[in-house]
């Protein structure tokens, strides 16, 4: 009889968002950014003194590093200034490397969406203006920390509201930064809006489409940051963002997997995800998320609540949090929490199963 209900729900559900989004899902819907950088045509065409240069679309981030690792420091630096929107977006690239590509990039662009972003001290790990824009910020030295944190966003984030006013731990950059003031120095946190985010409540966020383009980019993201010798991340998931780890989840080489607010992760169970990162999921009592129905049906939905008991996640305490976007509030459990996450510290009392 529940499974009937929970399908009586799931029909409704494809009902209802069929209703409200037919007159306009087809404008609105999100093309997906995916392929290699921008540039790599022109890439492909140079070489390094007679070598040719790692394929963008082909070449793993261990290749890439690999590549890079072979080179002395002024052809490196070459490559830089020739080709900054490959070099600033190709994992397995030298963090230093990529920074300054893309600041680069960001000086040269004129779209005024981004000049926050070409401000000077600013650590871009990866700017990409095709679509809305894909974008990838350090707070932190991520070259020397002993943690590292990855914040993965969800709904309406783009390279232009990053960073936006208002709502401040709604957004990558703020969150990332939130968390990074709460571990202290030895954390690195990198704010990755590296994918293309549905835009409002339509079919693209009813749908795994975008989360599983998603996927493919964080997992690579995730394998260049270990090419480059990195620390393994605790990687923090909201809200449609933990659809996107949810199909990673089997691909990336991460330490902790955190989803909050989750509208599901498109698996059944913290087994179904086939990681060996330790899983944990928050939802604050006033989060809206909470009404939307956690199930799956003809690919609308996205699964079950990942912080209903039988999912299997380690529970984050969240009380303390108010709304969808409250979660890296100062002060807040669900803060503690995530710091304690991020730096191992699990002995702390604010972490429980």
């Amino acid at each position: 009889m529940r499974r009937y209900a929970r399908t009586l729900v799931a029909v409704a559900l494809a009902a209802t968002v069929a209703a409200g989004t037919a007159g306009w899902a087809s404008g609105s819907g999100q093309v997906a950014v995916s392929g290699p950088p921008p540039g790599s045509a022109s890439w492909r065409a140079d070489e390094v003194q007679g070598q040719v240069l790692p394929d963008p679309a082909n070449a793993s981030p261990a290749q890439v590093a690999a590549f890079f690792a072979a080179l002395n420091p002024a052809q490196q630096q070459a490559l830089v200034v020739r080709h900054p929107s490959v070099t600033g977006n190709l994992d397995g690239v030298p963090l230093e490397l990529r920074y300054r590509a893309n600041a680069l990039a960001l000086k040269a662009n004129t779209d005024p969406r981004y000049r926050s972003l070409a401000e000077p001290g600013r650590r871009i790990l990866a700017f990409d203006p095709r679509g809305r824009g894909l974008v990838a910020e350090v707070f932190g030295d991520l070259r020397t920390a002993r943690h590292v944190g990855v914040v993965v966003p969800g709904s309406d984030i783009d390279a232009g509201t990053f960073d936006r006013d208002g709502d401040p731990y709604g957004t990558p950059a703020g969150m990332a930064l939130s968390l990074r003031n709460a571990t202290g120095p030895d954390t690195a946190v990198i704010a990755w809006a590296g994918y293309t985010t549905p835009v409002g409540v339509g079919w693209d966020a009813a749908t795994g489409k975008l989360a599983g383009v998603g996927a493919d980019r964080l997992a690579r993201f995730t394998d260049g940051l270990a090419a480059d010798g990195l620390a393994a991340p605790a990687v923090f998931c909201h809200s449609y963002g933990s659809v996107v780890c949810g199909l990673a989840a089997h691909r990336l080489r991460v330490a902790d997997l955190v989803v909050l607010g989750s509208p599901g992760m498109r698996a059944g169970s913290v087994g179904a995800l086939s990681t060996t990162a330790r899983v944990w999921a928050a939802k604050d009592p006033t989060d809206w998320i909470d009404d939307v129905p956690h199930v799956e049906f003809a690919g609308l939905g996205h699964g079950p609540d990942p912080t209903d008991p039988g999912f299997g996640a380690r529970r984050v305490p969240a009380r303390e949090a108010v709304g969808h976007t409250g979660y890296f509030a100062p002060g807040t459990d669900s803060l503690r929490a995530f710091a304690a996450i991020a730096t191992g510290d699990f002995a702390t009392e604010a972490v429980t199963r």
